[in-house]
């Protein structure tokens, strides 16, 4: 069994606790974590349009670059510690959401967290990327609440019974 965990600051503790509830021991865990191009894009891009060309090593963006990475890697480090037992560590980086589609290709069980409004259960407790992700999984889902679920109260009440047939 292949199971992929995509792991992001503030709801990884809920994933990993996920993987270890629900995968079997011996199963391959893979932590992906998934870096954004659009932050670091937009330093490169305003620093080489505004502050002029020919000094790139006073360019944000590759500072920027430099301490995601290095964000990543140590998220994933904690999250394996979390996990205790054996698994791969992955970083990539693009459009987040179609990289992690892209990364649970061939995998039997993707894990993710709820990223949305968490305060009422719904559609809205999953942010836009999340939403691709669960609707473009090439894979089974596996979607946890970051922390203890809202209540049923908060479900809207059905809609009105058809009028009988005459």
């Amino acid at each position: 069994m292949t199971v992929i965990a995509w792991i992001v600051e503030g709801t990884w503790p809920a994933c990993v606790d996920a993987a270890r509830e629900h995968v079997p021991e011996g199963a391959d865990i893979t932590l992906l974590h998934v870096t954004g191009h659009d932050v670091p894009g937009a330093a490169h891009g305003a620093y080489a349009g505004l502050l002029g060309r020919g000094h790139r090593d006073r360019d944000p963006g590759t500072r920027l670059e430099h301490l995601g990475a290095a964000s990543a890697r140590q998220l994933l480090r904690a999250a394996a510690e979390h996990l205790g037992r054996p698994c791969t560590q992955s970083e990539r980086s693009g459009r987040i959401e179609r990289e992690v589609v892209a990364a649970a290709e061939g995998a039997d069980l993707l894990i993710l967290a709820r990223d949305g409004d968490r305060t009422h259960l719904g559609p809205k407790s999953l942010g836009p990327g999340s939403r691709f992700v669960v609707d473009h999984a090439p894979c089974p889902v596996l979607l946890v609440w970051p922390e203890a679920a809202p209540g049923l109260a908060g479900i809207p009440p059905p809609p009105p019974d058809p009028p009988p047939h005459r």
